[in-house]
């Protein structure tokens, strides 16, 4: 018996090794590539349309690329990875001149392009069609889109390397599954390692940008990684997930770039031009810091990756099933993005042409209701099936589930309409507005129970799928409505603004805090609550804590620990009102009250 590790470990270990290494190396060349920018006065400058606020240094790609390309060099994996290395040294030295020269959108596309036609020369393509013309031409889409897409997303400090590093990551997840792609894996380690390095300078606030030189490179470089990783497989029988798995991984680039473009082309503007209409942008505009944001950013791509690799490693329905709801869960998440005003001015949106008529679609909101209730009840119900049944009695059961959906589909959307399913509102979806959703689901199971006695005498199908039908049903419809709720919630409570202290009864408070959550106009964050019951210290109050009686206040007031306090007890008498606002005074705080009542209009004899 020796001591060597196993093939599997002693490969990480290397990986390890190669990542330790490139991220050292960027670490060290960072520095220099930005003093040689700031001396050769290759800045960015802030401009009206792009987000950072003061000058920042360039030329932050070549502390990606070139120690990545040179340690790849040192690898000696050149009969693997030649290609991959010569196509990402090009897209560097595009971008690089570009950042130099400010090329044309439409020179890089076409550089983009070319190099795209190389790959395919060499064979590299996906196989997603049954139709190689229509394979080409999908890689080359694929390969530019993807570049771009991380070229657009590179908008925020911190944002474009660390969603690279995450997709890196699961890029070498799925690899890890094929034998033989010990070379990309390397390169992989390798990519991520730089950028690692990189943005330990890129962390808000950034002392150096990466530039389209460090952005085309590392998009190019993911993009052709995924033909090694997937797309270049010929199993027909697991085309979704060839298919699938690399767009979840690269989920958030391409989710930006789409966000972006459809915006701007419902808006009336040029995609071609640059904006802060960007989904990091977006979270801002709700609330959330700079940090938060791209965290939120990562978090969500993390997520994607994980889908991706899920799907990509185990051709298992429960994959499928979460990543169509995490997909539909993001689709949710850009239609709240998208109605987030970013510009002071509205676009005029042209007269002629496509865009009105994807205008007048998009507000019928109603339609899109119906349409997004197609695919839940879908999930529920498949969900609801193969959660019952495994192995062998899955595919026994497989042709009753068939036979029995279209009734389903049919049943609970005529329940959803009679029991006024579509006539709330997302922003203010409540408890009764889920008692209405329980009466439709209930009424649309029943049917669908009684439909299925009379037709098939209930023969080989078991209640217990109704029942996690229903249950399944339930959570996504109400998680699906009470979505833009939650993040708004979530959003207010990550907000960097003045630190604001309620003191209110537990109904008033409630009350107080909808009003400061709607308030688009002030940045607050909730400290907590204050009220004169004992009993309700140390508890909590839609989320936040309640800290507590007046005296605790005003040691929280003379200690600087608030900067706003509300009032909204109109019990208070007006001798402790005015001991507060001496409090207030002397500690320079805003003193708010809170009054809601009714005012008589008409008032008959």
């Amino acid at each position: 018996m020796t001591g060597s590790l196993p093939p599997s470990a002693s490969l990480w270990l290397s990986l390890a090794g190669w990542y330790v290494a490139a991220a050292v190396a960027s670490a060290l060349a960072v520095p220099f590539c930005r003093s040689i920018a700031l001396k050769a006065g290759y800045v960015a400058q802030p401009r009206q349309d792009r987000w950072h606020r003061r000058t920042t240094a360039l030329f932050g790609g070549a502390g990606i690329a070139v120690p990545t390309l040179l340690l790849a060099l040192a690898a000696g994996d050149l009969a693997q990875t030649g290609l991959l290395l010569a196509g990402g040294a090009v897209m560097f030295a595009v971008g690089l001149t570009d950042d130099i020269l400010s090329l044309k959108p439409s020179s890089k596309l076409i550089a983009e392009i070319a190099l795209a036609s190389i790959f395919l020369l060499h064979g590299q393509l996906l196989n997603w069609t049954s139709f190689t013309a229509v394979d080409m031409l999908l890689t080359v889409l694929w390969l530019v889109g993807v570049t771009n897409a991380f070229n657009l997303l590179d908008n925020m400090d911190g944002l474009c390397g660390g969603v690279a590093i995450v997709a890196g990551v699961a890029l070498m997840s799925g690899l890890a599954a094929r034998p033989g792609a010990e070379a990309e894996m390397r390169y992989l380690a390798l990519v991520i390692g730089a950028a690692t390095g990189f943005l330990i300078y890129n962390i808000h606030p950034a002392s150096i940008f990466m530039g389209d030189a460090g952005s085309l490179f590392l998009g190019f470089s993911l993009a052709a990684v995924t033909l090694t990783a997937g797309g270049a497989e010929h199993d027909r029988s697991r085309i979704l997930s060839i298919v699938v798995a690399p767009m979840l991984v690269l989920l958030i680039p391409i989710f930006d770039t789409t966000l972006v473009t459809v915006s701007r082309l419902l808006s009336g503007r040029k995609v071609s031009q640059g904006g802060r209409d960007h989904s990091s942008h977006r979270l801002v505009a709700i609330g959330l810091s700079e940090a938060s944001a791209v965290r939120v950013l990562w978090a969500l791509a993390a997520a994607a990756g994980i889908m991706g690799t899920l799907v990509r490693r185990f051709a298992d329905d429960r994959a499928w099933l979460l990543s169509a709801v995490f997909l539909l869960a993001m689709v949710l998440f850009a239609v709240y993005l998208a109605q987030v005003r970013v510009y002071e001015e509205r676009s005029a949106v042209p007269s002629s042409g496509v865009t009105p008529v994807l205008v007048k679609f998009m507000y019928k909101r109603r339609v899109a209701e119906v349409l997004l209730d197609v695919c839940l009840v879908s999930i529920a119900y498949y969900g609801a099936w193969r959660l019952r049944f495994e192995g062998p009695e899955w595919n026994a059961y497989f042709p009753k589930m068939l036979d029995s959906f279209p009734i389903a589909l049919a049943l609970q959307m005529i329940a959803l309409f009679g029991f006024g399913a579509y006539r709330g509102a997302w922003r203010y979806f409540g408890l009764m507005d889920g008692v209405t959703f329980a009466k439709a689901v209930s009424a649309g199971t029943v049917a669908l129970i009684v439909a299925i006695l009379y037709l098939y005498r209930f023969e080989h199908y078991s209640r217990g799928v109704f029942v996690i039908y229903a249950a399944l049903l339930m959570l996504l419809l109400s998680g699906s409505r009470a979505s833009f709720r939650l993040i708004g919630e979530f959003a207010h409570r990550r907000r960097t603004g003045k630190r604001l202290a309620i003191f209110a009864d537990g109904h008033t408070g409630s009350l107080v805090l909808r009003e400061l959550v709607n308030d688009s106009r002030e940045q607050y964050r909730i400290v907590g609550f204050f009220n004169d019951d004992p009993a309700t210290y140390s508890t909590r109050l839609q989320g936040y804590s309640v800290l507590g009686g007046e005296r605790k206040l005003l040691e929280l007031i003379a200690s600087g620990g608030v900067e706003v306090v509300v009032i909204g007890d109109d019990r208070l008498g007006e001798d402790r009102i005015a001991a507060l606002q001496r409090a207030c005074i002397d500690a320079g705080v805003w003193l708010l009250r809170f009054r809601f009542h009714f005012e008589p209009i008409v008032s008959p004899s």
